[in-house]
């Protein structure tokens, strides 16, 4: 990786030049939340995309494909674009990338030109989380770097739930592309804010770059772009039956294997796997992926439930699922103040602990819940969540040396999206299968001939007989049976995932007790 010296002895002080930290935590802050916002917000509108565009739904999402595609593969490789061009350079040009962008996505006539602008801001969106991270960690003393955390963690947590009730709401009451024209201002805000209070530190302008690998990034390129594809149309190609998820899978396996030798071997590469050595950092990296993997599973599966199986429309599926943004506003201030004085493995078994019980109280839902059932469940799930992203990253970093933050934000970063796409796959793809076998298994304990059934299917019979007719009614009849054997199956298939998801967070709690500990307020390794 580039070498670059290490950053001077009072680092927040040099990185602030004056500046109130809390307003760059503003700034970045801004950034990071449109960006992770836009992920979730786009998904809502799919279908009126579709319509609007005169693409099939299975071409529209190429919508979200693209975007994460493009935002995975500048993800890691941010920190050598920052410090051969500058962070705070860097960071603007991304900005303002991703603002033109947006506007073109909404402007977009044709599916096309929507495609190519979701590559670009992609592309522009894919360094703003790990750049925001690393001038928020360095802007601020190591007394208080645990509130800058919370601070970037209402952006990264709040977001995703935020973003189908925001969605919901503009597609039904404006139009689809206002889902991308609430970018505009946003963007130009953190323009102007990062603008006026956001300085690089000197190791930055100081630091010797080492020439763009480009072998490392071509394998960076194939192995993320082929992982989004693959874990994306999965589903709807029936996995290894299809020929050209097989080619795919060989290539994201070649290339990952290749990439992974080439920079941990290498010098100067595009990314320096090296800082996986250390144990904290290594195992946060593997918690913030499972983490991924819990919150987008659970943001994308609890409003399905609600659309698919209650009949809720996008936007009261949102409302019925934002109180976990409000828990999560709850807990930012509290994990905030805490995080400097307590152990983080204490607040993350707390958070992974609470996380998991309430996931496995979802696992009780049935056809009869009312809105307000899963109230209080959601709301302590997403105070539970802030107590896992703030004391992950304090566990992870806290071992670091200062010149190493960069680096180790993206992939970081990165290893927390990846989780959050194969959560994301796992989750739908396990809903449609187990729909499945719970369906033969329900058919196989009620048979056709049992008297159960012959019961409910009489009843339904005569219940339609008025509007049908005797002699027409036993075929709509069978398709009501049927229409409530599906209807069931699926819930149970919802039942597995949330039960799954909530042994996943039983099972991190085993895994937190094998970071160091990392005294509260401690500055990383190298800072003094």
């Amino acid at each position: 990786m580039a070498s670059a010296a290490t950053a001077p002895p009072d680092q927040s002080a040099e990185v602030t030049k004056g500046v109130n930290p809390w307003l760059i935590a503003a700034s970045v802050m801004l950034a990071t939340f449109m960006e992770v916002l836009d992920t979730a917000i786009a998904s809502v509108a799919l279908p009126y995309i579709a319509g609007s565009l005169s693409a099939s739904n299975d071409e529209a999402t190429w919508v979200l494909t693209s975007y994460l595609v493009a935002n995975a593969i500048v993800l890691p490789a941010s920190n050598w674009f920052s410090l051969r061009f500058g962070r705070k350079r860097f960071l603007l040009s991304c900005i303002v990338i991703f603002t033109i962008a947006s506007f073109a996505c909404g402007a977009a006539p044709t599916l096309g030109i929507m495609l190519l602008a979701r590559i670009v801001q992609g592309a522009g969106g894919g360094a703003l989380q790990p750049l925001s991270q690393a001038i928020l960690l360095e802007s601020f003393p190591p007394s208080k770097r645990g509130a800058a955390m919370a601070v970037f963690a209402f952006g990264v947590v709040v977001a995703p739930v935020l973003g189908p009730t925001l969605g919901g709401w503009l597609t039904d009451t404006y139009s689809w592309r206002y889902a991308f024209y609430i970018n505009i201002p946003i963007g130009i805000l953190a323009i102007l804010m990062i603008t006026r209070f956001v300085h690089d530190p000197p190791y930055i302008s100081k630091a010797k770059v080492a020439a763009f690998d480009r072998y490392g990034f071509a394998a960076l390129v194939v192995w993320t772009g082929c992982l989004q594809v693959v874990l994306d149309k999965g589903q709807e190609d029936d996995w290894f039956g299809a020929l050209w998820i097989r080619w795919a899978v060989f290539f994201l396996v070649t290339s990952f294997i290749y990439f992974c030798w080439h920079c941990w071997r290498d010098k100067d590469t595009i990314v320096d796997l090296k800082v996986l050595k250390d144990r904290n950092f290594l195992l946060g990296c593997i918690l913030i992926f499972m983490f991924g993997v819990g919150i987008y599973s659970t943001v994308t599966v609890l409003p399905l439930f609600y659309q698919e199986l209650l009949g809720y429309t996008a936007f009261t599926a949102g409302l019925v699922v934002a109180p976990r943004g409000i828990g999560a506003v709850c807990g930012m201030p509290i994990i905030g103040y805490l995080s400097n004085k307590v152990d983080p493995r204490y607040l993350l078994t707390f958070g992974f602990f609470t996380f998991g019980l309430t996931t496995l109280y979802f696992g009780n839902v049935t056809l009869d819940i009312s809105p307000t059932t899963l109230l209080l469940p959601i709301l302590i799930t997403g105070f539970g969540l802030s107590f896992v992203f703030v004391p992950i990253s304090t566990a992870a970093y806290g071992t670091l040396e200062a010149k190493q933050i960069g680096n180790a934000s993206g992939l970081f970063n990165l290893m927390r999206n990846v989780g959050g796409s194969i959560g994301i796959s796992i989750a739908s793809t396990l809903l449609t299968r187990r729909t499945d076998v719970h369906q033969n298994e329900i058919i196989n304990s009620v048979p056709r001939t049992g008297q159960q059934f012959q019961n409910a299917l009489g009843g339904m019979t005569q219940f339609l007989t008025n509007p049908f007719g005797k002699a027409n009614a036993a075929d709509p009849a069978q398709a009501a049976l049927y229409q409530q054997l599906g209807r069931q199956a699926t819930n149970w298939a919802f039942v597995d995932v949330f039960r799954w998801l909530s042994l996943l967070c039983f099972f991190c709690v085993g895994i937190v007790w094998f970071l160091k500990k990392v005294k509260p307020g401690k500055p990383p390794a190298g800072a003094h």
